[in-house]
């Protein structure tokens, strides 16, 4: 005869992990759902009501074996038959301290406890977990303005409950969260603690009280006499840290569905939102880390097409000064949205952080009357290409822009750099050759724009290779430009367009397309080459004992050093100058 279980799961421990579970398990369809809970309160008490979850008080676990197929809780209240059961509980871990300079706990400064009578009080509360929120929860409900300084929390390591609960009390500005904020001291002003901050955006603050939210430390079976059939059934699990122990454990988020697919096949297990989604939702902490890192305004962004850009940046402060040819870095946190659904390794030590990038900085051909554009000291512009996730390497920082509008903020580096510019550049006769592949071209628009501001009445010549016409984002600027000065001329080479023979940038060298239009040989005594793009067009020689070893096949630098040009190196001057865009 089959046991009856009087319960389908019994939850041990009323705090966030614990109730999350209950309440993801009622949601799922579960109907006899309990929670044990050893105090006087739950984690979130405004939780129990609104989710109708049953909550036994003041019930401490004696034993957990197995009956049958049933797991069998024995309390000092009751004895429970349940189908699966979730030990959610942890208590003070002895080895943490406060690590905050100057706290000690006296009447003002406790650890977890709040005092009586917070009404219309102060409270700094401190900490990044669970227990955090559940302590600044607390003093919210009694009536106290909370702060509640969760310097380096990741919202992903919450529990459900927690995540949401805290989601609300901002929402309902019931607390303030100092997401990047820790304090670095505890002092004391006319008997009041102050908390002075690490963080130079936050100024010192002066509280009622100061609560430190401790960490906590898992408790194993033994603490609940959980005998090793229990332990080997599969049907009594953990919230914490799988062990060679206790293997039946996981996370807040994780535990839930991995409860239901051993307990309850006939549901369909919840699944669990990704790391990146738990954190992105999480409006407030992303807000505060784009106001600490972010230092520029996007003020352009205009598609090409959906994976190639042109767009504007504006700094907040100090102008854009710069050389035709120069870089600047870009970034944009981790935390931010990607436009597709490659995975970025390591994210939970990462999400917190900048990704830069160094681009070259283009160049608008015409302003808004026609004329040739003048160098813009307050805004810089960028050529950019979505880069594709590969199976070797998932790029971070393009998938993230690519979601970016007017308007949207970003990081721009404090310095603009680079060599690769036209300071060699001094006769206004001699012929300039540019060499691009794709977004290469960015440095080049600005290069050509100078050129031709400055009177120069030599040949210059402007080549890229792009995939398809589509890839060429200033295409209609550059045929403008070339009607415009008979001494300019634009070669596009698309590889990929249909009834268009596929060539490369070094066929133009090899089958004489340069020397017809510049109208003679390629003399390097009258010529400067420009080359930016792809390493293998590029063609970059290692030196080995004094000699160049080209690579193979053969790069456009191979074809000009065969023809007498030189490469220009810092302390050793010539006429091919090269960027690395890759």
């Amino acid at each position: 005869m089959t046991e009856q279980a009087d319960h389908d799961l019994i939850v041990i421990g009323g705090g966030a992990g614990g109730l999350s579970v209950a309440i993801s398990s009622l949601r799922s369809g579960l109907e006899r759902v309990r929670v044990i809970e050893s105090g006087a309160s739950v984690g979130f008490p405004d939780l129990v009501p609104e989710n109708r979850i049953d909550v036994s008080y003041d019930e401490e676990i004696s034993s957990i074996t197995m009956e049958g197929e049933l797991v069998r809780i024995v309390t000092n209240l009751h004895t429970y038959r349940s189908r699966g059961c979730l030990i959610a509980v942890r208590c003070e871990d002895p080895a943490w301290s406060i690590p905050v300079k100057g706290a000690t706990v006296g009447e003002r400064v406790s650890i977890d406890s709040l005092p009586d009578g917070l009404q219309d009080r102060d409270v700094l509360v401190v900490g990044m977990t669970n227990n955090a929120v559940e302590v600044a929860a607390a003093a919210a409900a009694a009536g106290a303005g909370v702060v509640l300084a969760a310097g380096g929390m990741d919202p992903a390591q919450l529990a459900p409950a927690a995540d949401n609960m805290l989601r609300r009390l901002e929402r309902e500005r019931r607390i303030t969260v100092l997401y990047r904020a820790v304090p670095d001291e505890i002092g004391a002003r006319d008997g009041f603690p102050v908390a002075y901050f690490n963080d130079r955006r936050t100024p010192d603050l002066e509280f009622d009280h100061v609560v430190f939210a401790s960490q906590r430390r898992e408790l194993g079976p033994d603490s609940f006499g959980v005998s090793a059939e229990a332990l080997a059934s599969g049907k009594v699990w953990f919230q914490g840290t799988p062990s060679e122990n206790v293997p039946n454990a996981a996370s807040s988020w994780e535990v839930g569905t991995l409860l239901a697919e051993a307990c309850f096949p006939e549901l369909d297990a919840p699944v669990a939102p990704t790391a990146l989604a738990r954190r992105v939702r999480n409006e407030s902490a992303v807000a505060e880390l784009r106001i600490e890192h972010y230092n520029a305004t996007i003020t352009k962004f205009e598609p090409t097409h959906s994976d190639l850009w042109v767009l504007r940046v504006k700094p907040d402060h100090g102008d854009t000064s710069h050389l035709p040819g120069q870089y600047a870095s870009l970034g944009l946190g981790y935390w931010e949205d990607r436009i597709d659904d490659a995975h970025d390794s390591g994210m939970d030590d990462k999400w917190f952080k900048l990704i830069r990038r160094s681009y070259s900085i283009s160049h608008p051909i015409f302003d808004d009357t026609g004329y040739l554009a003048a160098p813009d000291t307050e805004e810089l512009e960028f050529y950019i290409v979505l880069v594709p996730p590969t199976d070797g390497h998932v790029p971070a920082l393009t998938p993230r822009l690519a979601l970016k509008r007017p308007g949207d903020r970003i990081y721009l580096g404090p310095k603009v750099a680079g060599r690769y510019t036209l300071a060699s550049v001094t006769d206004p006769e001699s012929a300039v050759i540019f060499f691009a592949t794709g977004t290469g071209e960015a440095p080049h628009n600005s290069m050509v724009t100078e050129l031709l501001r400055k009177g120069h009445t030599g040949p210059i010549i402007s080549t890229v290779t792009v995939r398809n016409n589509a890839d060429l984002g200033y295409l209609d600027e550059h045929r403008t430009l070339a009607k415009r000065f008979a001494n300019y001329h634009y070669l596009p080479m698309p590889t990929r367009e249909p009834d268009v023979a596929k060539r490369y940038l070094q066929d133009l060298i090899r089958d004489g397309d340069l020397e017809r239009v510049l109208g003679g040989e390629m003399n390097p005594a009258e010529i400067h080459a420009f080359l930016c793009g792809n390493p293998a067009m590029i063609g970059l020689p290692e030196d080995e004992d004094g000699t160049m070893r080209f690579p193979d096949p053969a790069g456009v630098i191979e074809l000009l050093v065969d023809r007498g040009f030189t490469l220009d190196k810092r302390g050793a001057p010539g006429n091919i100058h090269y960027e690395e865009y890759w």
